[in-house]
């Protein structure tokens, strides 16, 4: 979603530490406010905004009433938490609504009471202003509070697709929920709605799949995190959502990104209108009519209609139409939209420029990681020059002042920790392994391979066998995430070890094959996240050497050889193909890599569908259901059975 913190964090965590000194001598009850609290100058005591029994409304408008034009820009104003962290009465000077935690960028102690003395820190700073206006701190809990050691961590979106089960979507997220805020921030930068049509996009995984049918069924995660209901929002078990990105992001066209060396990501959308919003604006209908959600990031990429001659892209954080137009008014959007990680940077001009275009375009929040101050002083010199009216500010304020009453920021705003005791439970991590298990697509099984028998001598080779980090992916502790021991949890070596006694691993497959009943070959990708993974940034849909050559020797040693795929996304398997007799596409699986054995062995049967369709060469992307002369490897929905 947005370029983290760049900061290195912990390089190896042992997976021994599963307990971790996070989860042991957690509060239990509700916290306090920090010793380190300033005394906030009292508030009108019959002021009607602190009155919790009148309608959200009433108070918001009571609210703006009292405020100035520096308060109001200052609610619109989000920075990072390491640009006040050295400096938190920034939080007070600038007035500001909201600080975010980027990817890896997590407090000194990552701990659930690290987090949570942090947020609260960052809190009474806030709570010193003049109108105590709380503050709302937003996190990337995409696949579990990932950015937390320790955390339960799930399935990418892409393989939550492949379950085809909505209940279960909505299951994690409800966890995902309850493990966020019981450590502090209270808003999480998730689910992605985005349709991926496209699978060298490097945020392929974040996708539920191609069809917007598919992510419009998969929404259910809105609900998991908010609640059914928006008056779930002041529960400690839920946090306010955010679909993401508007519109178009996992449709751009190949080569016409401009960032970083990026070919897809932050690129150009190229389409007609009618298209668009049956392909890409589709699941924000949903989201918005149907599971009410809170606030909307729009995409960092472009929007080019065929309608009026290509060649003339208007950046998504500038397009009045679809912000205002189509998503405020058409869709009816009431909640507030925040902008991507200083995405309003890259709409051309100077920066009072940027500011003013993106202000009236229909942004209410900007995430001004760095140049919080700036985008305060340079707002407030637009509106007193009258090029952003005060009616604009006043609608964006009131959005954002709505999130914080339903919310219930106003009577307790800090952390609530009673369920701090629960992240990483093993209630939580065995509805991560049932996810895992039900994501699983078992695409190839000749001679009834699989399942898997327990007393059979088994050879695992690979890597990705046995590495936490790369089962986990991007956005895992840190931004890119990383190979290694990086969380708790269990690899898929060890899910197998939990089946069978006689197993012999061996990364790449140099020991003796002999007497091997069954070979079991791990292959995949190591982590990436955003357009650094994007295809021709540095990455292939092709197997590596060292995965190819881990096939070869397996499955040309052993009689029974299973191939398992690791991957955020598809890869070309077609020349190999041939030597396997079982293929398992088992995405990324998290933390929770029992469950990958589960199916093997058939404790759990496979039901899991492709949500994307597997191409047969690179060459061959984009290729999408209903396209004309498809072709595939594996068509979209593919996917074996088999018994318990």
């Amino acid at each position: 979603m947005r370029h983290p913190y760049r900061r290195v964090i912990s390089p190896r965590i042992g997976r021994s530490m599963v307990a971790l000194a996070t989860i042991a001598g957690l509060p239990s009850a509700i916290a306090a406010p920090p010793a380190s609290a300033v005394s906030p100058p009292a508030a009108p005591a019959s002021a009607p905004y602190l009155n919790k029994w009148l309608p959200v409304s009433t108070r918001v408008d009571d609210l703006l009433g009292r405020m100035t034009l520096e308060e109001k820009v200052g609610q619109m104003t989000q920075a990072e938490r390491g640009a006040v962290d050295g400096d938190r009465d920034q939080i007070t000077e600038l007035k500001l609504g909201s600080v975010l935690s980027g990817g890896g960028s997590v407090p000194a102690e990552n701990t659930p009471e690290g987090w949570a003395d942090m947020v609260d820190a960052y809190q009474s700073k806030a709570l010193a202003t003049r109108l105590r206006i709380p503050l709302l701190y937003g996190i990337d809990s995409v696949h579990g509070h990932n950015n937390l050691v320790g955390a339960t961590v799930f399935p990418h979106n892409i393989a939550m697709g492949a379950t085809r089960n909505p209940r279960l979507v909505r299951e994690t997220q409800e966890i995902t929920a309850k493990e966020t805020r019981a450590t502090g921030p209270q808003w999480s930068f998730a689910p992605c709605v985005c349709v991926v049509r496209d699978l060298r996009w490097g945020r392929a995984y974040e996708s539920y799949g191609e069809d917007p049918k598919l992510v419009t069924k998969m929404e259910t995660g809105i609900e998991g995190l908010q609640g059914r209901h928006r008056r779930d929002l002041k529960s400690p078990e839920h946090v306010l959502a955010t679909v993401k990105h508007y519109a178009g992001d996992g449709d751009t066209v190949f080569g016409s990104s401009t960032t970083d060396g990026y070919t897809l990501d932050q690129g150009v959308t190229v389409t007609d209108r009618r298209t668009f919003m049956k392909t890409n604006v589709a699941p924000y209908v949903t989201a918005v009519r149907k599971h009410d959600v809170g606030s909307i990031m729009p995409s960092f990429s472009s929007v080019d209609w065929k309608e009026d001659g290509v060649g003339n892209p208007l950046k998504m954080h500038a397009h009045k139409e679809l912000l205002t137009g189509v998503l405020k008014g058409e869709i009816g959007f009431d909640g507030f939209l925040i902008s991507d990680w200083a995405a309003i940077q890259q709409i051309p001009g100077d920066y009072a420029t940027q500011v003013r275009t993106s202000v009236n375009a229909g942004v209410d929040m900007f995430m001004e990681p760095n140049t919080a101050p700036q985008f305060v002083e340079t707002l407030l010199a637009e509106v007193r020059a009258g090029r952003v009216t005060m009616s604009r500010i006043d609608d964006a304020v009131g959005r954002i002042l709505k999130a914080k009453f339903e919310l219930g920021l106003f009577e307790r705003p800090y952390t609530d920790r009673r369920h701090a005791g629960t992240i990483g439970s093993p209630a939580h991590r065995e509805v991560a392994r049932r996810a895992v298990a039900e994501s699983q697509v078992l695409l190839k099984n000749s001679r009834r391979a699989l399942p898997l028998k327990r007393g059979e001598d088994i050879y695992v080779a690979g890597v990705n066998a046995d590495d936490m980090g790369n089962q986990a992916g991007g956005w895992t502790v840190t931004w890119q995430g990383q190979s290694g021991d990086i969380i708790p949890g269990t690899t898929i070596l060890e899910g197998i070890e939990q089946y069978s006694r006689n197993v012999t691993y061996s990364e790449d497959a140099s020991a003796p094959t002999s007497g091997s009943d069954v070979g079991v070959v791990v292959v995949g990708e190591t982590p990436y996240a955003e357009g650094v993974g994007d295809v021709g940034n540095g990455h292939t849909l092709n197997l590596s050497d060292a995965d190819k050559a881990n096939i070869d020797k397996v499955c040309g040693a052993i009689e029974t050889c299973v191939v398992v795929d690791v991957a955020g996304r598809p890869q070309i398997v077609t020349d190999r193909l041939p030597e396997m007799d079982a293929f398992v596409m088992s995405w990324l699986p998290g933390s929770e890599g029992a469950g990958v054995a589960d199916v093997l062995f058939g404790k759990r049967p496979f039901t899991g569908r492709l949500p994307v369709t597997w191409p047969r060469s690179e060459d061959q992307e984009p290729i999408n259901i209903g396209d004309r002369d498809y072709d595939p490897l594996f068509p979209y929905g593919h996917g074996l059975r088999t018994r318990r």
